[in-house]
């Protein structure tokens, strides 16, 4: 089994992180799923929430994820998500200001966006 796996995450305009990790965590339809290098083959529908990545150089990348697919095969995972985005990317304020407007609107989506945003910079 090998010690390390490829990891693609991707959004639609752009690709958010790739690299070599040793553990991805993401929340999927069927709930929360950890996977390692050797993983079964899988393919699920992302929801939205954090999902944290622990690289090789034993550092942890966090990104907020909207959507999306996960897929892994030989050791490759991929995570194409609709919208995804770094945690040292996120403005806390502006999205503090959006979970606001969110509530007071009574948007729960937009709402769980912002949720989401802000747990992803817990979570750095």
């Amino acid at each position: 089994m090998a010690a390390e796996l490829h990891v693609e995450l991707v959004a639609a305009d752009r690709q958010v992180w790739s690299g070599e990790a040793t553990l991805v965590v993401a929340r999927t339809t069927s709930g929360d799923i950890g996977v390692m290098p050797g993983h079964q083959p899988l393919l699920g529908v992302l929801e939205s929430g954090p999902v944290t990545i622990r690289t090789s150089g034993g550092e942890t990348v966090v990104a907020a994820v909207h959507g999306g697919f996960i897929s892994f095969a030989d050791n490759k995972l991929s995570l194409l998500a609709e919208i995804a985005e770094l945690s040292d990317e996120i403005d806390v304020q502006r999205a503090e200001r959006a979970l606001e407007r969110a509530k007071s609107e009574a948007d729960a989506s937009a709402e769980r966006r912002a949720d989401v945003r802000l747990r992803a910079v817990s979570a750095r």
